[in-house]
């Protein structure tokens, strides 16, 4: 496969919206709408501000592509493909969800985390409609080489209310726990009752994945496998300030609030609420760490993954403090390339060699298609 070349030619075709037999594939797209209940009244609201928003339209009723086999399609499995944070469209995963796809012979769903991709405004991503307030932020916070265009509207979000990294992320499990519900019940027109689902998750999907599992709500994961690409850290060991997630201001009040303010004891927890539970031990690994890691343990061949060795965002040794050193060695592998990858961009395309590109991008995706086909 010329990654290169597949990356650009599925980007010219795909199109929000549009059903399409993808051009020297055996793979086509079709889009779903998707109308999410939001959060439970009881919960914490975050206000409504002029800029930002959190009763947006676009995160309440959305689409959401599925790449199916047009040959041997198996419609009672299917694999759930997570991305990562502050991302604003499908560019990156469109060449991964094919690769799945053609290497499986199962539909790849891909969904949006809440606020993000499909599900924020446009405005939210777009440079003129946001300059007042990169303005304003960067006056307000000094020469931050980390602030963008790119993530000033999450920098903003958090920055006014940490809160919504867990509202948000809350919101997406349960739409989750709800498409994963209806496929299995036999309400999804692409797919047969009792499918088995598989997850792929990416970035901070990973971390959404592993308090889906760890909750488990209703038993809808009991049989799925896990395989984490750049994933699985413990929260207190990710570096989330970047260029294109979150500046460093942001990121610090992010990380002060979930490690020193967001429900700091096991006692807070309400013991009826079990995402909340699932949640607070992903922060730091002294938290519930022995149920975090007997339960990653008993996934036995279930969970599997790679990571990169110059992951800066999301490291190994917080993949280590999650699961336990033993099973993220014997679970997670630690690859490198003679590329020059980044977390963000893991398969950088530029001038020269592909040959190299190509070999890393097999390199994680024939592993996963192994693994989850």
């Amino acid at each position: 496969m010329d990654y290169a070349k597949r990356f650009y030619e599925l980007n010219s075709v795909f199109q929000l919206g549009r059903n399409i037999d993808l051009p020297d594939s055996d793979c086509c797209i079709q889009f779903f709408c998707f109308d999410s209940k939001g959060l439970w009244p009881t919960h914490k609201i975050v206000a409504d501000e002029p800029v930002f928003c959190d009763t947006v339209t676009e995160n309440s009723s959305f689409l959401y592509p599925v790449f199916i086999p047009k040959k041997k399609y198996n419609s009672e499995n299917a694999i759930l493909l997570l991305h990562g944070l502050n991302e604003r469209n499908w560019s990156k995963y469109l060449t991964w969800a094919e690769y799945l796809c053609q290497k499986t012979g199962k539909a790849v769903i891909l969904f949006p985390i809440a606020f993000h991709i499909n599900r924020s405004p446009q405005h939210w991503s777009n440079p003129r409609m946001l300059q007042a307030v990169y303005d304003l932020r960067r006056k307000r916070n000094g020469d931050d080489r980390m602030l963008s265009f790119a993530n000033v509207a999450l920098s903003e979000r958090i920055s006014e209310n940490p809160y919504r990294f867990y509202s948000s992320g809350r919101q997406s499990l349960s739409d989750i726990e709800n498409l994963v519900f209806s496929i299995k019940n036999g309400q999804h027109s692409l797919f047969q009752e009792n499918t088995q689902i598989d997850v792929f998750s990416y970035s901070i999907g990973a971390f959404l994945s592993q308090i889906a599992f760890l909750t488990n709500n209703g038993g809808l994961f009991n049989d799925a496998r896990l395989f984490m690409f750049c994933g699985g850290s413990i929260f207190s060991e990710m570096f989330g300030q970047s260029r294109t997630i979150m500046d460093s201001k942001a990121f610090a009040r992010l990380y002060n609030y979930y490690k020193y303010e967001f429900s700091t004891t096991d006692e807070s927890i309400s013991q009826n609420d079990k995402i909340l539970q699932s949640f607070w031990s992903m922060i730091s690994p002294e938290r519930n760490e022995m149920r975090r890691t007997s339960f990653f343990e008993s996934m036995g061949d279930r969970l599997s993954g790679i990571s990169l060795n110059n992951d800066k965002v999301i490291p190994y040794k917080g993949v280590e403090q999650a699961l336990g050193s033993e099973l993220a060695h014997k679970r997670i592998d630690l690859l490198d390339f003679e590329i020059a990858y980044t977390h963000e961009n893991p398969f950088p395309i530029t001038k020269g060699d592909t040959k190299t590109l190509n070999f890393a991008f097999e390199s994680v995706f024939s592993q996963a298609a192994d693994f989850l086909g």
